[in-house]
């Protein structure tokens, strides 16, 4: 076979086959199919797109490519939570304990973050001494103790995908729907899990900012997920403000054990029952959707979802004290209001560039050496449809800096104000089966 001939093939828009894909996906990865080749074949995707089952081909491929973690030693049906990233999106640290609290094993790999998106693992480490290295062992012994545990991704899962991407993201083909969702999805079928539920975002802080596209990119991953085995759903998530009020990596962890300790921060607390609930139906827990929701809310309020985080932090080698006194998490040495320069209402924040103004303040990385500031952050004042005064402050910057003008700037650019009270987003767009 010729690589050559394979895209060729893609190129004039004929349906691959398994043979083809195998000998793309193995022959890139071990070097004897060069950048150049690979390039042209991704450009003529990026094009022609792949079917359903070229997709699911080419996902299970990557998988392949690597090593896949065996979670058959974990009693339970284990069920993954997947974002599409997006901003103030900490739902993991309420749904791990909460879906883990009526008996639901989670064993979830996280990654760390770029750009204006935080990563999971970056806000965890704000809690001292808390360990996400551990070996596989632990790992299961973890989730068969106390249901949860979260761990940094291994290196050598879907090893293709890695190089893929990188690829793709200098050659403009970044952007495909099933290049997209076969990269999302070996990583999470390499990790284990029994069934998938995906938070896909949709909106300005999003990847994909329209919610047709989003829609389409969960269609794919929902297939992939079925196709191979894996019981897969998607949630559709508003992104077009930041979730819940915090922005950064300490006061994210902050924000939700608030939650977990039963205070109403609505679209944080509406979304993660949501997630958690189509968790827990997918584990076979409940017999329907009500059910699970009323049981996974009960365990909010009583406080047992917080004492599973608890327990979890205390497990992974975390310093307790920080969750059981907040103020002990890492601050920053400047609180700094911007000002609203007019009333009215606030009409749209947009949320990408208020994940790049934290990044400024040293909450995420630009590039993927940066170090990571764990106190810094930004707290929202007021959400879309709030009425605000003029001189009211918008947010608060917590800063290391006496005056970040960039970040102001970019707060500044944010926010919308209008004299009529806008329309506020929907929360939950659409779940995909």
């Amino acid at each position: 076979m010729r690589m050559v001939d394979v895209i060729t093939n893609k190129r004039n828009g004929k349906v691959l086959t398994e043979e083809e894909i195998k000998f793309f996906i193995q022959g890139y990865t071990n070097g004897s199919i060069p950048d150049y080749q690979a390039a042209a074949l991704l450009m003529a995707i990026y094009y022609k797109g792949m079917t359903e089952k070229e997709t699911a081909v080419l996902t299970q491929t990557m998988v392949d490519s690597g090593e896949t973690i065996d979670l058959s030693p974990i009693t339970g049906h284990k069920v993954d939570k997947h974002s599409t990233g997006g901003v103030g999106d900490k739902t993991t640290f309420i749904v791990g304990p909460l879906v883990a609290s009526v008996g639901v094993p989670v064993a979830k790999m996280s990654g760390r973050g770029l750009g204006h998106t935080g990563g999971t693992i970056d806000k965890l480490e704000s809690i001292e001494g808390l360990n996400i290295e551990m070996t596989k062992q632990q790992f299961i012994d973890h989730v068969n103790e106390i249901k949860l545990a979260v761990a940094g991704q291994t290196g050598n899962l879907a090893p293709a995908d890695k190089k893929l991407y990188a690829l793709r993201d200098v050659t403009a083909t970044v952007d495909s729907i099933p290049l997209i969702a076969g990269s999302i999805m070996s990583k999470k079928l390499a990790s284990g899990a029994d069934s998938i539920v995906l938070d896909v975002k949709t909106g300005s802080g999003a990847f994909m900012k329209s919610l047709q596209d989003s829609e389409a990119l969960a269609q794919e991953m929902v297939n992939i997920g079925n196709h191979l085995g894996r019981n897969t759903i998607a949630v559709i998530s508003d992104m077009n403000q930041p979730l819940g009020f915090e922005v950064g990596n300490a006061n994210e962890v902050k924000e939700a054990v608030d939650v977990l300790q039963g205070k109403d921060i609505k679209d944080l607390r509406d979304l993660s029952l949501e997630l958690s609930s189509q968790m827990a139906l997918l584990a076979g827990i409940f017999d329907t959707y009500e059910e699970a929701y009323e049981s996974l809310a009960e365990n909010l309020d009583n406080g047992k979802a917080f004492e599973v985080f608890r327990s979890f932090v205390e497990a992974q080698g975390g310093n307790v004290d920080m969750i059981d006194d907040l103020s002990k998490l890492p601050q920053a040495a400047h609180d700094i209001t911007v000002e609203a320069e007019a009333p009215g209402y606030i009409e749209g924040i947009d949320a990408e560039s208020i994940g790049i103004a934290a990044m400024y303040l040293g909450a995420g990385r630009a590039t993927k050496d940066d170090q990571i500031n764990h106190g810094v952050g930004i707290t929202l004042n007021k959400k879309i449809g709030d009425k605000i005064e003029s001189g009211e402050a918008l947010v608060t910057l917590h800063s290391d800096q006496q005056n970040p003008v960039d970040s102001i700037e970019k707060v500044k650019q944010a926010f919308t104000i209008s004299s009529e009270q806008p329309h506020v987003p929907k929360l939950i767009y659409k779940v995909v089966k």
